[in-house]
């Protein structure tokens, strides 16, 4: 009885957004993981693929994925222990340094574990702890790995776009967040939305001013959210965007032909939907009336 009320609790309920936030830590440093290591496995996977048309030995036989092998001090190798692994609390006792050579840890990856923890206690705070608090939990998490994988990179994986847009569809069987028919509306407007963008701006000027990735993941977003609520994800999305690229040229003196990946804001706009749908849709609404 008391794990039916732990696992099902309402919207509100404190001790149970604490115990979320704590659960959030640790997927947070399990993401982490994801982050450094989804990339390389692509990268990987495209060089054994090209050598092996080119009739090549395959470059990296060795085995690299999720969970193997162990993570390590990039710097001297040292293997990252248990007690060396705990999240925040790790980092704090050894100061930000590995404990072998010294070598400073990033700083990101205690933030990364601190906004996957504090998402996951605002989310269960939000929808309860039911199957839909833990679907929202699903939809933060994989919106916090593709946020700073593309940050990195300028790459959306389909291996977590993909997962995102089938889970919102699934999600949405039972009209979870927006009926069905909405949510398949949604995921297709949303991918040729941007597809059409896209188009539009290669066709005027040439160049490509997003990637494939883009589409996908508005399509996601679409999927979980309803096709109602894509122009508001894209003109949040594209104002937080506008205001943290001009604030990368002005203050940190980015340059204007570097590319700003525009992952990172439609997740951010897809989670702001997701906690705050009928204002936004209000607003949306009034701003187009």
């Amino acid at each position: 009885m008391l794990q039916d009320t732990l696992l099902f609790a309402a919207p509100g309920n404190l001790p149970v957004a604490l115990i979320a936030a704590l659960f959030g830590l640790i997927v947070g440093s399990f993401l982490n993981v994801v982050i450094h290591r989804v990339p390389k496995m692509m990268q990987r996977e495209s060089d054994n693929y090209v050598a092996e048309e080119s009739g090549l030995p395959l470059p990296h036989t060795d085995r690299y994925n999720l969970m193997l092998p162990h993570s390590n001090c990039t710097a001297c190798g040292h293997r990252i222990t248990a007690m060396e692994n705990i999240p925040l609390v790790s980092y704090l006792l050894l100061r930000g340094k590995c404990s072998a050579c010294r070598a400073p840890i990033s700083v990101r990856y205690p933030l990364v574990e601190l906004l996957t923890g504090a998402l996951s206690a605002v989310l269960v705070w939000h929808f309860g702890s039911g199957w839909t608090g833990l679907a929202t939990l699903v939809f933060a998490w994989l919106l916090i790995a593709m946020t700073f994988i593309d940050a990195d990179t300028q790459m959306l994986p389909d291996d977590l776009t993909f997962p995102l847009l089938w889970a919102g569809l699934l999600v949405n069987i039972n009209g979870t967040f927006v009926p069905l028919q909405d949510a398949v509306i949604g995921a297709a407007a949303g991918y040729l939305a941007l597809w059409s963008v896209y188009w539009a701006f290669k066709l005027a000027t040439g160049k490509e001013g997003m990637g494939y990735g883009d589409f996908k993941l508005l399509a996601a977003l679409g999927a979980w959210l309803g096709w109602t609520m894509l122009p508001t994800i894209i003109l949040l999305s594209s104002l937080v965007g506008a205001v943290v690229g001009i604030g990368l040229i002005v203050f940190a003196r980015r340059g204007r032909d570097k590319p700003i990946p525009f992952g990172p804001y439609l997740a951010a706009a897809g989670l702001i939907a997701l906690l705050y749908r009928a204002p936004l849709s209000q607003l949306t609404l009034g701003l187009a009336s």
